[in-house]
């Protein structure tokens, strides 16, 4: 019996394994651990053990990443304030950096935060289906369930999101209208403009912030369109974030800023725009420093 070529496989899957754990974790740091822990359980396996790494290591993935998050729950429900998904991008640039278009992971921002509304087995089921366009007999397979349980599961996933779902795919089609979109915001942002934060903000917008209870911020999602326009125009509300350097940045596949003191990133504003509009329906703030050691600088492009 030969032992499986361990370097090759990571070489090859090392994204595909990421994309599952990262998807339905929201975690880089947490996804990438698993990476680690799955290719070093193949160091002991041979080749005649395995006959689809590629199966193979996604089903590993998938149910450990289940383990995780079934675990993590109980943490979550204790976690001080709200929870918002890790992202992950680079900063310091003023054009499409090469490092942005080849991630290992392009979902969207808002995407990792819809499927926040899932609990960890709809989470798993809508994953492989949506992302990754499984069958129903393989998620079954994968996840020891029957076809038909699978797409119940799948049925009510759909019923718990919204009806015009934010989009896995990163929407930087016409990447320039969105930095106009961000400039704008950082413009009305700093100047407390009401009629101008009107402007980009849809009927019914949402601000969520994740200090995770290491800095101080916003502690609950706040859905009421007045109240969301109070945090963002008010000089005593988020008063910090107005002393410092907003840049563009390429978080999660998409366009988005990152906040900046004396060079050093403390803030990640990931908006989550509307689907037939250049209006805004989501504001995230990651404040949580925790959460912030993913997105890394490149040089700035003059």
């Amino acid at each position: 019996m030969s032992s499986l070529d361990v370097g090759a496989l990571y070489l090859q899957y090392k994204n595909y394994a990421f994309s599952i754990a990262y998807r339905m974790l929201g975690s880089v740091t947490e996804a990438e651990d698993l990476v680690q822990d799955c290719f070093t359980t193949l160091q002991s396996m041979k080749n005649e053990e395995i006959h689809h790494p590629k199966t193979y290591i996604g089903k590993i993935m998938m149910n450990r990443s289940l383990n995780v998050l079934n675990s993590a729950r109980n943490q979550r429900e204790q976690y001080v304030g709200e929870w918002l998904p890790e992202p992950l991008g680079v900063y310091e640039t003023s054009d499409i950096p090469e490092q942005a278009l080849e991630q290992k992971e392009m979902i969207s921002y808002a995407y990792l935060v819809m499927l926040e509304r899932l609990s960890p087995m709809e989470r798993a089921v809508f994953v492989l289906r949506e992302a990754f366009q499984h069958d129903y007999a393989e998620i079954a397979e994968w996840l020891g369930k029957t076809e038909s349980n699978c797409r119940q599961i799948y049925r009510r996933a759909r019923g718990h999101l919204p009806e015009h779902a934010a989009t896995a795919e990163p929407t930087n089609a016409d990447w320039r209208v969105k930095e106009q979109v961000l400039r704008r915001f950082t413009t009305a942002f700093l100047r407390h403009d009401v009629s101008a934060m009107l402007e980009l903000l849809t009927d019914e917008p949402v601000f969520t912030a994740d200090g995770g209870g290491v800095v101080r911020t916003i502690m609950r999602t706040m859905r009421v369109p007045k109240g969301v326009l109070a945090i963002l125009t008010s000089p005593r509300v988020l008063k910090s974030l107005r002393e410092r350097e907003w840049l563009p940045a390429w978080i999660n596949g998409e366009l988005q800023l990152v906040l900046m003191k004396e060079d050093r990133l403390t803030e990640v504003l990931c908006l989550e725009m509307h689907a037939s509009s250049e209006r805004i329906k989501g504001i995230y703030l990651i404040v949580n420093p925790d959460k912030l050691v993913s997105v890394q600088p490149v040089n700035r492009v003059e």
